[in-house]
């Protein structure tokens, strides 16, 4: 038997199988390479210079382990500073904080069976019907205390539910198994973009029958999401998106540029930096698919960073371990800017992202009509109000531009290169 030194040296002619080197090495081309440039992204320009980051999370990701295994590492190294995620994915966290067991199954068992056996399905992962009843059992006796009978962000009612999603653990004597927990440890606000589509709104909706106050507040979601962002361009920190999946919390997550200039009437560029993993295509004119190029005609990307944006149309069950890997194995540990911690709770404190981004925009809109106030139409008023240029018609040279895109549409692409030079 060799002993160890001499086994090293006749390992020395292979390469050693690590996530830098396989990603660096290996993933050279097609949708290998997006990836390689997305892990390149996050380290190289995402995660350096104390950059705000905020995850969007989709898909049943939570149910497969990934909360565990990749979520949790990302978050308590501070490379994860705000999250718009399904309801769906939080509720099916707390199985794992509450130490419910799903275990590893397939695909192609006779789901009727399952059905008449009182065992649920997501595609290979299994676990029994009473953990549904079990979670929400525990979502209602807590969501029934005092300090949730009021309306709160999303945002709130996570960060309540994870304190004591994370006494419980404590409890069991679990350790780094909920994302709701871990966040409320290290203070990242968790924003629902669609609060009533999963278990944990139905569970809200069922206690309102029993006169719960308990509220959403999606107008507060919106603000304070976007103040976060303004935040973080008004202080020279890089705003970046890391997007897994699609759907409601990509746009989500997104339009707090919309909301930044279009509405609220601020000067601003858009996200700097964009990285979406995805098996959404782009040509069926879903919001999952849509690229970093079309994000930039709505004021979401800068289009000045656009050449650094990344679509990897990967699993994110494949990508995500990956990425977790790389950016661990390569980037310290970041200080956790405890985000929540800076939200005032019910009025706004002078020094919270949401403070900022309220003065800012009365002090940009100070002539403009408030809440109630009668006021003409803003094509007949424009001129006579302090609105921003994205709020006024369009002007002459647009009209044009928008007749000439409608025309190479109806003719084709050799004219579409004719008219626009």
């Amino acid at each position: 038997m060799l002993n160890s030194a001499s086994a090293a040296n006749k390992l020395l002619a292979y390469s050693r199988l690590n996530p830098p080197g396989l990603i660096d090495r290996a993933f050279l081309a097609y949708n290998g390479g997006r990836l390689r440039e997305a892990a390149k992204l996050l380290t190289d320009k995402m995660l350096p210079g104390d950059g705000f980051i905020g995850l969007s999370v989709t898909g049943a990701l939570t149910p497969a382990g990934l909360g565990k295994s990749c979520l949790i590492p990302l978050m308590k190294a501070g490379f994860v500073d705000w999250i718009v995620s399904t309801g769906a994915n939080l509720y099916h966290d707390l199985h794992y904080g509450l130490d419910m067991k799903l275990y590893s199954g397939s695909p192609f068992l006779d789901d009727v069976a399952l059905h008449r056996d009182g065992v649920i399905r997501i595609y290979d992962i299994l676990f029994d019907y009473n953990v549904l009843l079990d979670t929400d059992a525990f979502v209602r006796e807590v969501i029934s205390g005092r300090e949730f009978q009021r309306p709160m962000g999303t945002d709130e009612f996570h960060f309540l539910l994870g304190k004591y999603v994370c006494a419980r653990g404590k409890k069991l004597k679990l350790k780094d198994c909920s994302v709701l927990a871990t966040a409320y440890q290290c203070a990242i606000p968790i924003f629902t973009s669609s609060p009533g589509d999963s278990s944990l709104g139905m569970n809200v909706a069922a206690m309102a029958l029993r006169d719960s106050k308990l509220l959403f507040d999606v107008n507060r979601d919106v603000n304070q999401s976007a103040a976060i962002v303004y935040e973080a361009k008004s202080t020279g920190h890089k705003s970046s998106v890391f997007i897994l999946g699609g759907g409601s919390p990509k746009n989500f997550i997104l339009q707090t540029e919309p909301q930044i200039q279009e509405i609220m009437g601020l000067q601003e560029k858009g996200h700097d930096y964009f990285l979406q993993c995805t098996d959404a295509r782009p040509d069926t004119g879903g919001l999952s698919g849509a690229t970093p190029a079309e994000a930039v005609s709505w004021g979401k990307v800068d289009p000045d960073t656009l050449p650094d944006c990344v679509v990897a149309y990967a699993d994110a069950t494949i990508a995500l371990p990956l990425l977790t890997a790389y950016c661990l194995s390569r980037v310290k540990p970041r200080k956790l800017k405890r985000l929540y911690d800076r939200r005032p709770p019910r009025c706004v404190a002078e020094s919270s992202p949401l403070a900022l981004f309220e003065n800012r925009h009365r002090e940009q809109n100070q002539d403009q009509p408030q809440p109630g106030q009668a006021r003409e139409p803003h094509w007949v008023a424009a001129a006579d109000l302090n609105l921003s240029s994205r709020h006024r018609s369009p002007d002459r040279r647009r009209r044009r531009i928008c007749r000439q895109a409608a025309d190479a549409c109806r003719d084709g692409p050799r004219s579409a290169r004719r008219r626009c030079g």
